[in-house]
């Protein structure tokens, strides 16, 4: 069935100076000195005291909220019928450099929905959700989008508490720890439908003046763990012909995945993001190195291409420098294609709301990409200045965060009143 916008309420609007002073307090929490960005890493004492605020403000607005065994936390406002929700959301974990945006924008615009239409006196004809989701970032523990896959079944909930993460802590322990460890069950209960609002994080709404994205689909994302082990020696008086250097490897290993990324041609993209040597000092031969690889692809026979030639890459210039490799996949996940239909009602909201709007795919991942697959799903994307992200400088204009806002409002407002809505094949 086709999904139409609703003229019923076409005149309500979002307060952006609202929506503006939740993204600053939020902000508050974690905040890096000097900047305008913030640091809360999943399960942190600053996420605790983020979700905190955030759970603070569902209970002020009225809804009903729950916390399941991951963390996952949903606010439900009641609508003219019961039965499964319209939920938006994303995130509220940061990278350890953050900005004030990636991510909270996704749940505060959610609460500012809320709010705009209790503030009208509106009920939606089914219920609304808003939901923030544990660790997206996967900055401190791998994958990223934990929550949210742990939330529709793909990956059972004991083995993400097993997890851990970069400075040893575990998921399980850590939920408890903040009290965050909720009862409510998972794999949990498909949504009517799910809209999440992100700022771009990417160049091109700013460089071709266009205010929405209507998102259509997310890259596949490939992340794995390498270490490199040779032999540790002296920088003086080993020739270069005797060495069994992992750092050289690494390094060539980093040349090999930029060169490759350019050789298969946009969308393709490769990162080396963290590279670690040891014992990491000016005269000596390093004994082992431990780097990441990010692959990313829209295309999955791409991506796996990209895959199999970056670790033949990596195997034959190890043995050629006679050291040993062992690698750990800290992520896989394939592309996501969003329903037609809803990612055609954002592109027609944005378009009845008087803004320019582009059909375009994510190059990041999102909570999105997971509810996916367990009911109908689309993105709506906001420029980001400069393209910056994942940094204390990102930014994103009031205006352009109003208008993404209004096209949220609108696009959930004709999806609560969407009788079917059975997911379409592919």
């Amino acid at each position: 069935m086709t999904v139409t916008t609703n003229q019923k309420h076409a005149d309500l609007r979002i307060d952006i100076g609202r929506l503006n002073r939740r993204l600053a307090d939020l902000a508050a929490i974690g905040a890096i000195e000097g900047t305008e960005g913030c640091a809360r890493l999943a399960l942190t004492d600053e996420d605790k005291a983020g979700r905190d605020l955030v759970v603070t403000w569902m209970h002020d607005l009225g809804l009903e909220v729950t916390v399941d065994g991951i963390g996952n936390v949903v606010g439900v406002m009641a609508g003219e019928t019961d039965g499964p929700p319209v939920m938006c959301g994303s995130h509220i974990d940061t990278v350890r450099t953050g900005g004030r945006y990636d991510g909270n924008l996704g749940v505060l615009a959610g609460l500012e929905v809320v709010e705009t239409l209790l503030a009208a006196g509106i009920t939606p004809p089914r219920p609304l959700a808003v939901a923030f989701f544990t660790d997206e970032e996967g900055a401190r523990f791998a994958p990223d989008m934990l929550g949210s896959l742990v939330y529709v079944g793909g990956m059972p909930l004991e083995e993400a508490l097993d997890i851990t993460g970069i400075d040893g802590a575990q998921v399980g322990p850590e939920l408890v720890r903040i009290g965050y460890d909720g009862p409510a069950p998972l794999p949990a209960a498909a949504p009517h439908a799910f809209v999440e609002i992100h700022v771009e994080q990417g160049p091109v709404l700013e460089a071709e003046g266009t205010t929405i994205g209507a998102v259509t689909s997310v890259q596949g994302i490939s992340w794995t763990e390498v270490s490199v082990t040779g032999q540790s020696n002296h920088a003086g008086t080993t020739p270069m012909s005797m060495r069994r250097d992992p750092g050289f490897v690494a390094a060539a290993a980093a040349n090999f995945a930029r060169e490759l990324a350019l050789d298969l041609g946009a969308p393709q993209v490769a990162t080396v993001g963290r590279l670690e040597l040891f014992p990491n000092l000016v005269n000596v031969v390093p004994a082992k190195a431990t780097f990441t690889v990010d692959l990313r692809n829209t295309d999955e026979a791409v991506l796996q291409d990209a895959e199999a030639r970056f670790a033949d890459f990596l195997t034959a210039t190890a043995e050629a420098e006679g050291c040993t490799v062992e690698t750990t996949t800290l992520a896989r996940f394939e592309p996501v294609i969003f329903d037609p239909r809803v990612v055609d009602l954002v592109e027609a909201t944005a378009t009845e709301l008087g803004h320019s709007v582009k059909r375009m795919p994510s190059g990041a991942g999102h909570d999105a990409q997971m509810l996916a697959r367990i009911c109908p799903t689309a993105m709506v994307f906001t420029p980001s200045v400069d393209g910056i992200s994942h940094n204390p400088a990102e930014y994103t204009s009031p205006e352009d965060l109003e208008a993404g806002s209004n096209v949220l409002l609108h696009t959930m407002l004709a999806l609560a009143a969407a009788d079917d809505l059975t997911p379409t094949e592919g």
